[in-house]
């Protein structure tokens, strides 16, 4: 069940601490996607999106969504450090209420040419709007449930990167996307792009457990990095936005 949150302009499905599992403008509303064209430090990212949405006349509980880009995977103790201090972030944006985060977010690490540190590849924020085309985002999952004690007791086929073993991460992975968007109403129809994060081996599988699916009906966009979390190999997201911009 999504929640609304008026004074972003969109509600989003109920996830962890951490981040929602999506967001989704309200009625008069549409999502917009800004990247940037050189990923500035997390602090500076969120400084540099606050000038943009204010720019826009908006203010900054708008802000919805955010793609991240860190030096390397985490242990879980550093993951929840880390989802700490981004989280204290949001809530000095008026974004934590009663400890609810409705911000989505994907946070993965780049094999080659990684950060120093955590950086803000793009993020998306909730403007009026006249149609009614439906706009959302879906926040970023890798092959694990989420809500659980821990992450590694959990994993899918863990540490198993053969054929097989992708082929039933890739699998938990799309169905996972497909119940965020189903939370919203949606399906891979309504989706404008999708996101791939690995750097193993998916192709055997890529046919028929994505194309087949209908997930890359608009392509597929593969960035050569690892989920978030040490002993994950496979994330996605996806979203459905009118407008994407470059800053």
């Amino acid at each position: 069940m999504t929640t609304e949150f008026r004074q972003g302009g969109y509600s989003y499905l109920p996830g962890v601490f951490q981040y929602s599992a999506g967001v989704a403008g309200l009625a008069g509303f549409e999502i917009v996607r800004v990247t940037f064209r050189n990923a500035p430090p997390l602090r500076e990212g969120f400084r540099q999106a606050a000038e943009i949405i204010k720019a826009a006349g908006r203010p900054l509980t708008a802000f919805c969504a955010c793609e991240l880009r860190s030096p390397a995977q985490f242990s879980e103790p550093a993951f929840r450090s880390f989802n700490e201090f981004y989280v204290d972030i949001l809530s000095q944006w008026g974004l934590i209420v009663d400890g609810a985060n409705p911000v989505a977010r994907s946070n993965v690490c780049p094999e080659l040419g990684a950060p120093a540190e955590p950086v803000m590849f793009a993020f998306s924020y909730a403007v009026p709007f006249g149609g009614t085309v439906p706009t959302f985002v879906i926040a970023g999952s890798g092959e694990v449930p989420e809500g659980k004690a821990n992450y590694r007791d959990h994993i899918v086929s863990p540490g198993d990167v053969s054929p097989a073993g992708m082929r039933n991460k890739v699998r938990f992975v799309r169905e996972e996307m497909e119940r965020r968007l189903a939370g919203f109403g949606m399906g891979w129809k309504d989706v404008t792009a999708t996101q791939a994060y690995s750097i193993r081996h998916f192709h055997d599988c890529l046919g028929d457990e994505l194309v087949a699916s209908g997930a890359a009906r608009h392509g597929l966009i593969w960035h050569y990095c690892r989920p978030p979390i040490v002993g994950l190999d496979f994330e996605m997201d996806c979203r459905s936005v009118s407008r994407e911009l470059v800053a």
